[in-house]
């Protein structure tokens, strides 16, 4: 009898261990909740600058070889286009020169320049590389030993392009290229003298850009 006892007692206490086990194997594992990793965001173009520009210039003007060195600032507004590295946008500069030449009787000088352009440009995340076109403008003087002086205002157009580094991500360095063609005046001067003036220029910049309120 007492042997019977002992034997339930062993088996209920057997049975007693085997439950909870068997409870845990059917609750499922627990993991860990996965965190989400916020993408870093890439840099983009888009945005209002402000800058400072200069560099050097050389060309011709009433049969004069007219060079000299410029400096300035330019002021725009870029776009780029949402998961595209496509950016346009345009750009006005306004500068002051001290280019001039001088052939037998005749002198010729500049003392400010300026342009308006659209500009396009390909974006390698943070370098830039653009084309440039537009409307330039320039004063323009001439003189004539014996025969007097005249001064005109010239408009024509303007191509070029270039290359942009945004150091940081409020500034951005660049260097460019362009050819201005500020088309043929009539000076006051004799009878009347009709002169063009063209001009290659090369110019460094460094600008600021403001984070973009759209």
């Amino acid at each position: 009898m007492i042997r019977r006892i002992l034997l339930g007692a062993a088996s209920a206490a057997a049975f007693a261990a085997m439950v909870p086990a068997a409870m845990a194997a059917d609750l499922p594992a627990y993991e860990e909740p996965a965190v989400a990793i916020a993408p870093v965001p890439s840099f983009t173009w888009t945005g209002p600058y402000i800058g400072v520009q200069a560099g050097y210039g050389w060309g011709s003007a009433a049969r004069t070889d007219k060079d000299g060195f410029t400096v300035g600032g330019y002021a725009g507004y870029n776009y780029q286009f949402d998961n595209s590295p496509v950016v346009i946008g345009i750009e006005t500069d306004f500068n002051y020169s001290d280019a001039d030449g001088s052939r037998r009787r005749a002198r010729t000088a500049s003392d400010w320049n300026g342009a308006t352009r659209a500009r396009v440009g390909y974006a390698f995340d943070r370098f830039l590389v653009y084309g440039a076109a537009g409307v330039a403008y320039a004063d323009r003087e001439l003189r004539v030993r014996g025969l007097g002086r005249d001064t005109k205002t010239a408009v024509g157009w303007t191509v070029g392009g270039g290359l942009e580094y945004a150091a940081a991500e409020n500034v951005s360095v660049r260097a460019e290229y362009r050819y201005n063609d500020y088309g043929k005046d009539r000076f006051s001067i004799g009878n009347g003298i009709r002169s063009e003036y063209t001009e290659h220029r090369v110019m460094g910049g460094v600008a600021y850009k403001f984070n973009s309120p759209f």
